[in-house]
C-alpha cells in the first residue's frame, strides 16, 4: 500500500464517524478554513483550474523525488475539497498519484452528495494533479 492509498483510508475512516452529510460538508468546510493563504503572485490565470465553477488556483512544485501542491478557492465547500485532495495528494511520489484511482470520491459518497458543477470542479482539480504528476515523470 503506497502513502496515496494510506492517505486514502485514513480519510475514509476519518469520515465515517459522520453520521449524516450535513456533519461532512462542516467538517469539510472546516478543513477548507485551516487551508494556508496563496500569494496573490500565484493567483494567475496559469494557475487557475478550468473547469471549476468557483475560481481555483493550484500551484504544483517538485521536491525532490515528490510533489507538493498548495491550492486555493473562493469557494468554502471548494476550499474543503482542496484541503482534503492536498491531504491525500500533496508530498507524494508522482508514480504513486499516477498508480492509485481516487476510490476517495466513491468511498465518500461525494459524487452522489456534491452538485454537478462542484463535481465537475472536483475532477478537474483531481485531473490537473495527475496532469502535474504526469509532466513530472516525463521531465525527470
Amino acid at each position: 500500500m503506497n502513502e496515496v492509498s494510506k492517505a486514502q483510508a485514513e480519510v475514509i475512516e476519518e469520515f465515517a464517524f459522520f453520521e449524516d452529510w450535513m456533519d461532512r460538508y462542516q467538517y469539510l468546510i472546516d478543513m477548507g478554513r485551516k487551508l494556508p493563504e496563496l500569494p496573490e503572485a500565484d493567483r494567475t490565470d496559469a494557475n487557475r483550474i478550468k473547469g471549476c465553477q468557483s475560481q481555483v488556483w493550484m500551484v504544483a512544485e517538485a521536491c525532490g523525488d515528490r510533489l507538493r501542491f498548495r491550492a486555493i478557492s473562493d469557494a468554502a465547500i471548494v476550499s474543503g475539497l482542496i484541503a482534503l485532495l492536498l491531504r491525500i495528494y500533496s508530498d507524494r511520489k508522482p508514480e504513486d498519484i499516477l498508480g492509485t484511482p481516487p476510490d476517495f470520491v466513491q468511498a465518500l459518497g461525494l459524487e452522489s452528495h456534491l452538485s454537478p458543477t462542484r463535481s465537475n470542479g472536483l475532477a478537474s482539480m483531481l485531473a490537473a494533479i495527475r496532469g502535474f504528476a504526469q509532466e513530472q515523470l516525463e521531465t525527470a
